[in-house]
């Protein structure tokens, strides 16, 4: 058994080093693993906890600042992404809070439509508005601030496609 919890804590302590990961994710990878079991497993993850190397809300909140500071990105697209970290949804959107706090997502809405015209120009027809429109619904930004922001920069004086 001692032998099975320190090979378990090695392999814990080698995934963290590769990536952070979320409390219930090295859960799953470790689960995975052969010669292991559920009690080793807890006793392993609690005693990350303990020394602070497992820390969920910690966790949730680098995650999505890294995601903000690296590329503009919605709220909804970083709940997804938290969501499939398997990060729970209370702690997910506390850090939501925080980052968004932190910068507001119209600021980066508009640095991201500020991108997608320097490297393609204001659109001229309502199919590159379309285009710019989902481009920043993919990107996670709500439907309505999308579309008050693709309404106020695009005319609608082009011709139609």
């Amino acid at each position: 058994m001692a032998e099975l919890l320190r090979k378990t804590f090695e392999r814990a302590v080698k995934l963290l080093a590769a990536k952070p990961r979320s409390v219930a994710e090295l859960r799953e990878r470790l689960l995975r693993g052969r010669n292991t079991d559920e009690e080793v497993v807890e006793t392993v993850i609690s005693r990350l906890r303990e020394y602070g190397y497992l820390n969920d809300e910690h966790f949730a909140f680098c995650y999505a600042s890294y995601k903000v500071k690296q590329k503009p990105v919605g709220r909804r697209r970083l709940e997804r992404d938290l969501k499939l970290k398997k990060v729970e949804n209370s702690v997910a959107n506390e850090a939501l809070e925080m980052v968004y706090a932190e910068t507001s997502e119209e600021q980066l809405i508009d640095e991201a439509i500020a991108k997608r015209l320097r490297i393609r120009g204001k659109p001229k027809n309502r199919a590159e508005a379309k285009s710019l429109f989902d481009h920043l619904l993919r990107r996670g930004f709500a439907f309505e601030l999308v579309s008050d922001r693709v309404r106020s920069l695009v005319s609608t004086d082009y011709t139609e496609d």
